[in-house]
């Protein structure tokens, strides 16, 4: 094969200084000439812009937890924990402090610096808002970044979450505004834009991403990610569920995402996100262990850790480890932000 002209040499250079740069205005179009690339060039286009920012063979790892189970109002096609479909799930009330400081504390243990935890609610109320704020008190003391996703968050909620140091809000978008209704009914598109704006604008991390392999087209995806990448300012972590199938959901029997499209997913999300964290998130237990090397060959550095994902199955740490040895990869170090130290010690 001949060597690449250096008219060629250019346009490359060109096309990987314009992916490190942070866009807040991509087209459609321009999306979907992404998802068009043959594969080659595309890996290698996030490759490049992955490792303008980061260290390519470090990966961030979270756990997360469900802190309250079942019963929630919400009709989302995905979800055993709605209240409005059979999926004989065991409905639990709120955690006790002491579980989840102990949770925390071995999550922390197995190499995790990010501890997420997720309540099955529409809405938190004030008195559950006190109790949660407790629980990330406590995991902070251990040295740990917070995470909590609580469904939607009024502005003055959102504040309290920010005084007292939490780290990360994750409320996704799950997919195209223009699919969603086919997913959800019980809120809308605009509801989850709205509570992303009150994390943001009370200067939270925000964490937000989709699920794919819900029945949606390859515009949805591409809209999906727009929204995400044209927000005024890039989640910090965008996490990517590949779809888990759970009897009793309208969404089971749906036919599933075709792994390359997926691992092409996570690839534009880095070339369109490039200063983010993307995470493979749900479903991971379904991929093989040569699919998520593409994932990461991809830019994905963030996972989900742990036997369990509120309700579903995850790789073991162990078998993560194995994993990561044979990749090489390295698990990234806890870094809590200064100011959040005064509030909430060490």
């Amino acid at each position: 094969m001949a060597p690449l002209s250096l008219s060629q040499n250019a346009e490359r250079r060109e096309l990987n200084m314009s992916d490190n740069v942070i866009r807040n205005d991509w087209s459609l179009e321009e999306i979907q000439a992404l998802f068009g690339l043959p594969f080659n060039d595309l890996l290698y286009r996030a490759q490049t812009a992955h490792r303008a920012r980061f260290d390519p063979n470090q990966v961030q790892v979270s756990t997360l937890l469900s802190i309250k189970t079942g019963a929630c109002s919400e009709d989302c096609g995905y979800c055993s924990q709605s209240a409005k479909y059979d999926t004989s799930l065991e409905r639990e009330k709120l955690l006790p402090l002491d579980e989840v400081v102990a949770a925390a504390r071995a999550a922390r243990d197995k190499g995790a610096n990010r501890f997420c935890m997720g309540a099955a609610w529409r809405n938190p109320t004030d008195r559950n808002l006190d109790k949660v704020i407790e629980m990330i008190q406590a995991v902070r003391d251990l040295g740990m970044q917070t995470c909590v996703t609580l469904g939607m968050l009024s502005q003055a909620q959102a504040q309290r979450l920010k005084d007292v140091g939490l780290d990360y809000y994750n409320h996704n978008l799950d997919t195209s505004p223009e699919f969603y209704g086919n997913v959800i009914t019980t809120r809308t598109f605009q509801d989850r834009l709205d509570t992303l704006a009150h994390v943001r604008d009370a200067g939270i991390n925000v964490c937000s991403g989709s699920i794919l392999g819900m029945g949606e087209s390859g515009t949805d995806r591409a809209r999906m990610l727009q929204e995400l990448a044209n927000m005024p300012q890039h989640p910090q972590s965008v996490p990517i569920n590949m779809l888990v199938q759970i009897e009793g959901t309208p969404l089971f029997g749906v036919d599933g995402i075709d792994p390359l499209e997926f691992v092409r997913s996570i690839a534009v999300a880095r070339i369109l996100m490039p200063a983010s964290y993307v995470r493979l998130s749900a479903g991971r237990n379904e991929m093989s262990d040569e699919m998520q090397a593409l994932c990461f060959l991809a830019g994905a550095n963030s996972v989900f850790y742990g036997e369990r994902l509120l309700t579903t199955d995850n790789p073991d740490a162990n078998h993560d480890r194995q994993l990561f040895g044979r990749l090489g990869l390295h698990m990234e170090e806890a870094e809590l932000e200064a100011d959040h130290s005064v509030c909430c010690g060490p």
